[in-house]
């Protein structure tokens, strides 16, 4: 999310950060199993296409929050366009409209008990299900609060509420809103702004530039190895996997 001082120097700090701790996110973590889903969310199934240009998944309302959220979380500034710009809606968008999206490898069938925190997650949804029904939460108790949905407000407004969003203090009796943002959109977030720029996201390879990730790591052995601990001259250039097509 964007400093309260504007420093960009601080943004970047924080991009390191997401960086180095990304690896260790899992999706699912978390108790999510005693939620009382109305059927129309329950038994929502496989992909929609959109109705909005250029995304597969989201719908206008879902294509409106990822992106007010995307660009409240990466800003514009000197170093960087906004998150819109830099791809990261196109690539939660991409991620949710296929196979993870999709629950591919998860197990479907049940029973759907509570569990404890350390079980996983516990919902009778997929994860593009999940999503779904996490916005149209998100965007209701955001219109109670302000009467408007999360996309209309102010940006110190919008800030204000994902960081309640990311400490449990907004609620839904049909879904662990907390969760869902934590376990689910952030973790995409921290995806799209680090993964390859063939999946949608980290446009121009700008987030490995900021941080100096070189690309490819199986194309560097001898470079770590020779540049350990020391600035690596081909950062400048990232190479991603279409640079070896």
């Amino acid at each position: 999310m964007s400093d309260s001082d504007g420093k960009p120097n601080a943004r970047r700090g924080f991009l390191r950060q997401v960086a180095s701790a990304g690896g260790a996110l899992k999706l699912g973590a978390g108790s999510a199993a005693a939620v009382a889903l109305t059927p129309a969310v329950a038994q929502t199934a496989g992909p929609a296409l959109s109705s909005v240009p250029g995304y597969i998944c989201f719908s206008p309302d879902e294509a409106a929050f990822v992106e007010a959220m995307v660009n409240i979380m990466c800003p514009a500034d000197e170093f960087t366009p906004n998150g819109v710009d830099c791809g990261l809606a196109n690539f939660i968008d991409r991620q949710l409209a296929g196979d993870f999206g999709r629950g591919a490898r998860r197990y479907m069938r049940g029973p759907w008990q509570q569990g404890k925190p350390q079980l996983g997650y516990q919902l009778p949804l997929t994860p593009e299900q999940y999503f779904k029904a996490g916005v149209e939460a998100a965007n209701s108790e955001c219109n109670r609060r302000h009467g408007k949905t999360f996309d209309r407000l102010a940006a110190g407004e919008a800030h204000a509420y994902l960081s309640d969003l990311a400490s449990g203090k907004v609620t839904d009796p049909r879904i662990p809103i907390g969760s869902w943002f934590n376990e689910l959109m952030y973790p995409l977030f921290v995806q799209a702004c680090f993964a390859d720029p063939i999946y949608g996201g980290n446009r121009d390879k700008v987030f490995w530039k900021m941080v100096g990730y070189p690309g490819l790591p199986a194309t560097n052995m001898v470079n770590m190895l020779q540049y350990r601990g020391k600035p690596f001259p081909g950062a400048r250039d990232p190479k991603s996997i279409a640079d070896f097509n």
